[in-house]
C-alpha cells in the first residue's frame, strides 16, 4: 500500500489547512473522541460528506475545554456553522459505570487515557463556542444529541433534563444517522438560505419562540407532546411521553413532534425514510484512510479503533426493539443494508492495509444477523407503529431469510488473502429457532452451520438476557426456552463437526421487572445447563429506552401501570451477586438472602453442600499451592 500523506486526513491543525492551499474553512467539527478517519466514527464519516459536497471542513478532536481555550479559537470563524459532537458513546456512559463509579480508561482517545473530554461534552463545547462567536451557528448531532433531543431522564444527575437544544444553546440539532439531513442542510446553506430558515428539514430537531408561528409543511401531521414542566410535576405525563417519542422515532411516515419547554417550543421533525442501499454505501464508500490521524502515533492505539481496524460493517438499524438499546432510538428499526459490491470493496482495503494478517475480526452489525432482512410488502410496513419487528412474536411480513449473509460470507471466505472472517457482532438467536421465528426457511440452519464451521473466533457470543419470562417480557426479549433450543442446536453442530466452541450467553441484572428471586432462578438454571457466568452487567439507565423511563417513573410508557425496578445500591448489589454464585465469598449472601425469600431449594440448586463445596476449594487451592512449589 502506498505510504499516505498527511493530506489523506481531514485537517486537524491550522498547518495542514494550510497544506491544502485552504485560507478558510467552511464547517469546523468539534468532537470528544480522538479522529480516526474511518466509517465506524461518527466525525469522520460527518467530515467526509462535507468534503464529499465540495465543501471546506477541519476537525478539532478532544478540544481543550479548561485551559485559555486556544483549540477552540484555532480554526477562526468558518463560513456557514459549527459542528459539535460528544462522541461515539453518550460521554456519560463514556465517563461513568452502573455504580456511578469514575472509569479510569477511556476506549477513545489514544493510550485509553481518560480525562480527555467533559461530562455532558455537547453542551460543554457548545457554551465555549457560544460565548466566543456569538453569533455563528451551532449544529449538534451524534449519539448524546440524538438521545436526548426531548426531556429525557439523567440518571448520573437523577433528574429530568430538558432537549440538549435548551442545555447547549445550539441552533440545530440533528438526530440519529446524519448524512441524508446533513447534506440538504448544506445544499440549502449554499443556494443562500439562512441557517436560521432551516425549519423543515427532515430528522431536524430546534427550539423557537412560542409566538412564533409553527413552519409549515403539508405532508407532516402535528402531535404535541406533554410539556417539559409538566414532565416535571407528573411522571406518568413523562412516561405517556415516551411511548409516542419511541412510535414516531421508528415509523416510514412519522408525525412531527412539538414538546413545551419554558417559553420555547421544542419542534423535532421526522425522520428520513430509511437509507437506500446507493445512499448507505455512498457514506461508506468514502475516501477514508481506515486509519487514526497521525497525530497520535507517539500517544499510544485508540483502544475503540484496534477493536474495529480490521472488521467490516454491512448495514444499520435493528428491529429487535429492546427495552434497553438505544440503537434503534439512534439507527432506526428499519435495516439498511449496503451492497455486496460495497461490503466486497471495503474487504479489498482491509486486506491491503500494511498490518493485516489475514484475519478480519468482524463482518456484522447491531444485530449480525439482521442484512438485507425487510418487510415482504412494503406497504405493511408503512402503516406500522410496533417498535418491535420480532417481539412479541417474529412479523409475518418480515422475510428473515439469511441466504443474502451465508452468499456474501463465503465470498468474503473465497478471497486469497483472508484467512478467516468472524462475526464479532452479536447475532440474535431466536432468529434462527424454528420455535419461534415460526416461518423460518432451510436458510437459518445453512447460516448457522456456516457460522459454526468458519466464522467463530472461539466462542460465540448471544445475549438472552434473563431467564424469567415476566422480565423478558418488558425486555422485548424471547422465553429462555427458546435459548435452550438454540443451545441443542448448536451444541449439535459443533459436535458434528468436532469443533469446542463455547457458548457465551450475556445477563442483565436489576434490569426492570426483576427481582431478587427472579436472579436466583437465573443462576440456578444455568448453572443447569454448565454456564459459570462471565458477560453479565447490571442495568444502566441511559436516555431514550423503555426500562430508563420505567426506571424513573415505576410505570411502563405503554400500559402506564407499575412495575417494580430495584433502585438502591444495595438491592441492586444483591441482584448481580447472584451471578458470581460459584465463588466462596458469596456463599453466605447468597445463603442469607435465599432463606429470606423463603426459597431453601435454590440453596441447595446453587451451593449445595457446604461442606463439601469448601473441602473441594481448600483442595483446589492446595493444588494451586504444589504447582507453584515445584516450579519454584
Amino acid at each position: 500500500m502506498q505510504k499516505r500523506q498527511i493530506t489523506d486526513w481531514l485537517p486537524i491543525t491550522w498547518k495542514e489547512v494550510e497544506l491544502r492551499g485552504w485560507s478558510d474553512i467552511d464547517v469546523v467539527l468539534f468532537s470528544g473522541d480522538a479522529y480516526v478517519d474511518h466509517p465506524s466514527f461518527g466525525s469522520a464519516v460527518i467530515g467526509r460528506i462535507i468534503e464529499d459536497e465540495g465543501f471546506r471542513v477541519a476537525i478539532v478532536p478532544q478540544p481543550n475545554w479548561e485551559d485559555d481555550l486556544r483549540d477552540f479559537k484555532k480554526m477562526g470563524i468558518p463560513r456557514l456553522f459549527f459542528g459539535v459532537t460528544g462522541g461515539c458513546m453518550d460521554p456519560m456512559v463514556n465517563h461513568y459505570t452502573a455504580g456511578k463509579r469514575k472509569r479510569t480508561t477511556d476506549a477513545y482517545t489514544p493510550g485509553g487515557v481518560a480525562g480527555f473530554r467533559p461530562d455532558y461534552a455537547t453542551s460543554v463545547y457548545c457554551k465555549i463556542l457560544k460565548d466566543l462567536y456569538p453569533d455563528v451557528p451551532i449544529l449538534i448531532g451524534g449519539i448524546e444529541a440524538s438521545l436526548r433531543r426531548v426531556t429525557h431522564y439523567d440518571y448520573w444527575s437523577d433528574r429530568l433534563l430538558p432537549s440538549i437544544l435548551k442545555t447547549s444553546g445550539a441552533d440545530l440539532l440533528v438526530y440519529g444517522m446524519g448524512e441524508m439531513p446533513l447534506r440538504e442542510i448544506l445544499r440549502l446553506l449554499e443556494k443562500g438560505v439562512p441557517f436560521s430558515s432551516l425549519r423543515t428539514i427532515p430528522q431536524t430537531a430546534f427550539l423557537q419562540s412560542r409566538e412564533t408561528s409553527i413552519p409549515i409543511n403539508k405532508h407532516w401531521e402535528t402531535l404535541h407532546l406533554s410539556s417539559h414542566e409538566q414532565c416535571l410535576k407528573d411522571k406518568k405525563a413523562y412516561a405517556a411521553n415516551f411511548k409516542h417519542v419511541e412510535q414516531e422515532s421508528n415509523k416510514v411516515h412519522a408525525n412531527r413532534l412539538i414538546q413545551g419547554i419554558g417559553d420555547d417550543h421544542l419542534i423535532v421533525n421526522p425522520p428520513y425514510p430509511p437509507m437506500t442501499e446507493d445512499q448507505i454505501d455512498a457514506s461508506f464508500d468514502l475516501p477514508y484512510t481506515r486509519a487514526p490521524h497521525p497525530k497520535y502515533d507517539k500517544r499510544g492505539s485508540i483502544p475503540a479503533y484496534e477493536m474495529i481496524r480490521f472488521s467490516i460493517n454491512m448495514h444499520r438499524g435493528c428491529f429487535g426493539g429492546c427495552s434497553f438499546c438505544t440503537i434503534s432510538a439512534h439507527q432506526g428499526k428499519f435495516i439498511a443494508s449496503r451492497s455486496e459490491e460495497s461490503i466486497l470493496n471495503e474487504v479489498e482495503k482491509v486486506v491491503q492495509m500494511p498490518d493485516f494478517k489475514g484475519y478480519i475480526s468482524d463482518l456484522g452489525g447491531p444485530s449480525a444477523n439482521m442484512y438485507k432482512m425487510k418487510g415482504k410488502i412494503q406497504s405493511i410496513c408503512d402503516r406500522c407503529v410496533s417498535p418491535s419487528c420480532i417481539h412479541p412474536v417474529v412479523c409475518s411480513n418480515l422475510d428473515t431469510s439469511h441466504k443474502p449473509m451465508t452468499e456474501l460470507y463465503r465470498k468474503v471466505d473465497a478471497h486469497p488473502e483472508v484467512k478467516k472472517a468472524f462475526v464479532g457482532s452479536g447475532i440474535r438467536y431466536d432468529l434462527l429457532v424454528d420455535s419461534y421465528n415460526k416461518k423460518a426457511d432451510d436458510s437459518l440452519d445453512e447460516y448457522l452451520e456456516q457460522v459454526v464451521c468458519h466464522h467463530i473466533s472461539g466462542r460465540l457470543k448471544v445475549a438472552p438476557e434473563h431467564t424469567s419470562d415476566d422480565t423478558l417480557k418488558i425486555m422485548r426479549k424471547p422465553s429462555f426456552k427458546h435459548f435452550h433450543e438454540f443451545k441443542a442446536k448448536y451444541d449439535s453442530l459443533n459436535e458434528k463437526h468436532g469443533l469446542d466452541q463455547p457458548l457465551i450467553p450475556y445477563f442483565i441484572s436489576s434490569h426492570p421487572g426483576c427481582k431478587e428471586e427472579d436472579m436466583a432462578n437465573l443462576a440456578a438454571e444455568t448453572k443447569d445447563m454448565g454456564f459459570r457466568l462471565e458477560q453479565v452487567q447490571d442495568f444502566t439507565p441511559t436516555p431514550m429506552t423503555v426500562a430508563t423511563v420505567i426506571y424513573y417513573t415505576g410505570l411502563h410508557p405503554y400500559t402506564l401501570k407499575p412495575v417494580y425496578t430495584a433502585k438502591s445500591k444495595a438491592d441492586k448489589k444483591n441482584q448481580h451477586l447472584f451471578f458470581f454464585w460459584y465463588k466462596p465469598e458469596n456463599w453466605s449472601q447468597i445463603r442469607a438472602k435465599l432463606r429470606s425469600i423463603n426459597r431453601p431449594d435454590l440453596v441447595e440448586k446453587l451451593l449445595g453442600d457446604r461442606k463439601k463445596r469448601q473441602k473441594r476449594v481448600i483442595l483446589k487451592n492446595r493444588r494451586k499451592t504444589a504447582k507453584k512449589l515445584k516450579r519454584k
